[in-house]
């Protein structure tokens, strides 16, 4: 089993980060590999339906997109974090989803995805569903926990104060890590 992680946040040792980390040490322990791929901090534009992608099977924007089609075709799972921006996403990892999904004509039916997002105080459950958006579009299933998978913190270091959050997105690994083994034996 393999899930890829996206860290959203421009910050690569930020508060999302060490939700990712959280959920990286969880998913060893459960025997999942996992590759956490930064995309916040990257030169990534945004889609400009060329359609270019439906005839070669990758976008025209040769960048980490593409790179990470691949990835993101041979993994089980898939976990979109960022930290929230006026009740949104980072803009460069919306723009990097929109791409990945767009230009990825693989099936993406039974994946197992999930999102995590990371604020100070607000705008967690807009952006959780935003980022959910993706999964449930292309048929993957969601994961949960037991809570909204939300972290806050703002200063870095502040994520590892917020004990319920950090529960919440381990738990969300468990979780997920389930979902993907129950997946793969009903497959099989």
């Amino acid at each position: 089993m393999k899930v890829l992680l996206l860290n959203g946040s421009p910050k690569a040792r930020g508060n999302t980060a060490y939700a990712l980390s959280q959920m990286a040490e969880v998913f060893a322990a459960e025997g999942v590999e996992t590759e956490i791929l930064q995309v916040g901090n990257q030169p990534i534009r945004g889609c400009i339906a060329c359609g270019s992608c439906r005839k070669t099977g990758k976008c025209v924007f040769d960048d980490v997109v593409n790179q990470a089609a691949e990835a993101f075709r041979e993994a089980d799972g898939l976990v979109a974090a960022s930290p929230v921006y006026y009740a949104s996403a980072n803009a460069t990892l919306v723009a990097f989803l929109d791409r990945l999904f767009y230009s990825t004509g693989f099936d993406k039916r039974m994946k197992v995805g999930a999102s995590v997002v990371v604020a100070r105080r607000g705008g967690c459950s807009a952006t959780f569903d935003e980022l959910n958006k993706y999964f449930t579009i292309s048929g993957m299933p969601v994961a949960s926990s037991h809570y909204w998978n939300s972290v806050h913190g703002r200063a870095p270091g502040e994520a590892a104060q917020d004990l319920e959050g950090i529960a919440t997105v381990r738990n969300l690994a468990k979780n997920m890590t389930f979902l993907m083994k129950s997946i793969a034996l009903g497959k099989a």
